[in-house]
């Protein structure tokens, strides 16, 4: 039977249609261009895993390349945490890139358009130049600076370089056309003077150049064959390729700049500049909070690398801009932690049950398989005694026939153990039930062979041995927005909709085998959810945070 071939996407198209004209394979490269002022979020994830994936699926070099051409905002210290991320993701580049490399040569070409008519200096401040741009039905005017001398331009420019002017006294901008019904074509700027020490180059530069100018040309410089971007910067490919050409010549090889629809996640905003709203007004404690829609704060919380690939995957590429329901990336991280997360058992809110005809001071190892979806994964010891902790909802006094978990006068089995009966509830003075007296079938260890063993009971419950278990902070997370898109009211601002319930901090107890867990690692406690050993762990109290529940339980 043949293999059924996988649709391309529309991405893919474009490159299959580039080979089959003047493209070779050999000519195929792409590029991963995060500016370093800010961590990566959920959406830098879609598009690392398109030019990565891209990469694997051409065996073509993909580069890394910062684009940090504003020293106000970037920091060596984003630089590095993009690259951890990176590699977290498991992709590897070709070169690691910064526009910062190419400064004295797009300094150079600066200077040849200038000398080519191309460019010249404006001695207007900014909100001039805005209001000279004119607005889509109407055309720009012209600076009056337009017409400067080559000689001139060349002069100003260098003093700007050198540091000789004042920052906003001086602009480089392209000449192009002012009447351009695509506004970001009327005379662009390409430089401004910015007096920072930059985190690369130091003080070496006085003017630095916009995004426009730098990105394309640095495509150019690095031969990458395809430039995909957001769908917010279709308008600039026009202007792309104007600066390209203007530094082409014979027999070079162009960049292709497309476009692809960014795809928004619910409950969640990706603005950087909002995200860091939340951190400075303590909404959450940090960029890797673990509700954060960052690639640092999904990896604390326990999501796995594949299940963000595999999310993206599954999202696809499309031109049409829409919004990801965040069950989706939860359902990828269930999907691949059932597979590799070895299962424990882990007690929540806790209840003390007292096995009555259980031998004080008896305790016994009981086998238990670590991961049923993975046959290699072995079995491990856990230890049963007289007294251990269940879940509070998983007993009642009185329970109706559909309550299959713990009632007075019925059975559930422990897993792993034995079966248990339900005889006696024990409360405080205020009516509180502080602990359940039972009864056990010592015939009925799980595994013994015996026909008490094979007897089935309705319901199965998790549990710890209260001398043995483990006391624990757990940290649960829910969405940290009540809404689907915060942004949706315009006449509110996005904070009005920060979810106060998206963490709650609990005491729980987890079996011993945990007490070697180390931060990063990953557990299923059984009935419970998805857990992940978080950094704020000391050997004196394991922190835990819950990744995701065993099902969507939103109620929102």
């Amino acid at each position: 039977m043949q293999e059924e071939k996988k649709s391309l996407n529309f991405i893919e198209q474009i490159i299959e249609e580039d080979l089959q004209s003047n493209y070779t394979k050999n000519q195929l490269k792409f590029r991963f261009p995060p500016e370093p002022n800010g961590y990566l979020h959920i959406g830098h994830a879609s598009s690392i895993c398109l030019n990565f994936g891209l990469g694997l699926t051409y065996n073509a070099p993909v580069n890394l390349r910062f684009d940090d051409t504003n020293p106000i905002k970037e920091e060596s210290r984003y630089v590095e945490a993009i690259k951890e991320d990176v590699k977290w993701l498991g992709f590897e580049w070709a070169e690691e890139c910064y526009a910062s490399d190419y400064f004295q040569q797009l300094y150079d070409w600066a200077v040849e358009l200038i000398k080519n008519g191309d460019a010249y200096v404006d001695s207007q401040d900014s909100e001039t130049i805005a209001l000279q741009k004119g607005t889509p039905s109407e055309a720009g005017k012209e600076s009056p600076f337009r017409n400067r001398s080559v000689e001139e331009n060349l002069r100003l420019f260098e003093a700007m370089k050198n540091g000789e002017t004042k920052e906003k006294e001086h602009v480089l901008r392209a000449k192009i056309d002012m009447s351009s019904p695509n506004m970001l074509m009327r005379d662009p700027v390409m430089y401004r003077c910015l007096h920072k020490a930059h985190h690369r180059t130091n003080n070496d530069w006085k003017i630095y150049p916009m995004y426009d100018w730098a990105h394309g040309e640095s495509d150019f410089i690095e031969q990458i064959s395809h430039s995909f971007c957001t769908l917010e910067f279709l308008p600039h490919r026009e202007l792309y390729n104007w600066f390209i050409s203007k530094v082409c010549k014979e027999g070079d090889f162009p960049p292709k700049q497309r476009e692809f629809a960014r795809r928004n996640l619910s409950h969640t905003v990706v603005s950087k500049r909002k995200l860091l709203k939340l951190v400075e007004e303590g909404v959450v404690e940090s960029w890797d909070d673990p509700r954060m829609p960052t690639i640092s704060g999904l990896r604390r919380r326990g999501y796995t690398p594949a299940s963000i690939r595999n999310f993206a995957d599954s999202i696809g590429i499309g031109k049409r801009e829409n919004r990801i329901d965040v069950a989706h990336l939860e359902f990828c991280a269930r999907e691949d932690l059932n597979k590799t997360a070895p299962r424990v058992m882990g007690v929540l809110d806790p209840l003390k049950i007292v096995i009555t005809n259980y031998p004080e001071g008896k305790e016994e190892w009981l086998t238990a398989e670590n991961n049923p979806e993975d046959e290699n994964s072995g079995n491990r010891e856990v230890p049963f005694s007289r007294e251990i902790y269940i879940e509070k909802e998983d007993f009642r006094e009185e329970a109706n026939r559909k309550f299959f978990r713990l009632k007075l006068g019925k059975e559930v089995r422990l897993k792993n153990a034995y079966i248990i009966k339900a005889e006696k509830a024990v409360k405080d003075e205020d009516g509180n039930i502080v602990e359940v007296h039972c009864t056990y079938d010592e015939d009925s260890k799980s595994g013994s062979g015996t026909e008490a063993s094979k007897r089935k009971v309705k319901g199965t419950l998790h549990w710890v041995s209260v001398p043995h278990a483990k006391r624990v902070e757990v940290r649960l997370y829910d969405r940290l927005f009540m809404v689907e898109d915060p942004d949706a009211d315009k006449e509110k601002d996005f904070m009005n909709f920060v979810n106060p319930d998206s963490l709650a901090v609990i005491e729980a107890y987890v079996e011993p085998s945990l007490a070697s867990a180390m931060p990063g690692e990953k557990f299923q406690f059984q009935r419970k959810g998805y857990f992940c050993v978080d950094q704020d762990s000391t050997p004196e109290l394991q922190v835990f945070n819950r990744t995701v529940t065993l099902r969507d339980s939103w109620k929102g």
